[in-house]
């Protein structure tokens, strides 16, 4: 079955670290597609635009098999990596984390970066508020007045969410619910006579 619940984080927050006179300021940005992404991106690198780098790590979708690393012109491996291991030991997906470093004139050398921007990264997670959001099926159901307590009823044991509700001749209502609680209320909603799910 697939996992219909993941982590996430509510809203934007910030991590900072700071070595030898660089400043790495990370960005931590819940996301949904990869447009949104590429958006957030430009508008970091023309906000800090006297920065010398801005990587990033971004895990997209329930499964977690959309993810990128980037390390903006970091020697390979010292920054989007750190970042994206942030991510993934906070296990959380759709979140993007940029990280916006200012040099400070002296190198850090290979281990010093990935230090770095697994620090920055980690607080700008810690920093934010780590929410467990559901995968929601949306069902559209039509059905005869006369069967309205028979429906009432399935939803009030089943209790799905009512988006939006039209009582008529003909009642029109449009539910949701987990996805793993979808074929339990499919099921028993199909036993109601007159009613008919929509796809």
């Amino acid at each position: 079955m697939m996992e219909d619940k993941y982590l996430t984080i509510s809203a934007p927050a910030e991590g900072l670290y700071k070595e030898k006179g660089s400043k790495f300021i990370a960005f931590a940005i819940p996301v949904s597609n990869v447009e949104q992404i590429k958006e957030i991106l430009e508008e970091k690198r023309k906000e800090h635009h006297d920065a010398r780098h801005v990587c990033y790590a971004y895990i997209l979708g329930v499964d977690k098999a959309d993810y990128r690393s980037n390390d903006d012109g970091e020697p390979s491996g010292t920054a989007g990596r750190p970042i994206l291991g942030s991510l993934l030991s906070a296990g959380v997906t759709n979140v993007l984390i940029a990280v916006v470093r200012y040099f400070g004139g002296t190198k850090l050398g290979t281990s010093g970066l990935i230090n770095a921007y697994k620090v920055a990264s980690a607080d700008a997670l810690e920093n934010a508020e780590i929410i467990e959001k559901t995968v929601d099926e949306e069902i559209h159901i039509t059905f005869d007045y006369l069967v309205m307590n028979d429906v009432m009823k399935i939803i009030k044991n089943v209790s799905p969410q009512v988006l939006s509700q039209q009582f008529d001749n003909d009642c029109k209502m449009v539910l949701s619910i987990r996805q793993g609680g979808a074929p339990n209320l499919i099921e028993r909603l199909k036993k109601v006579e007159s009613l008919i799910i929509e796809d």
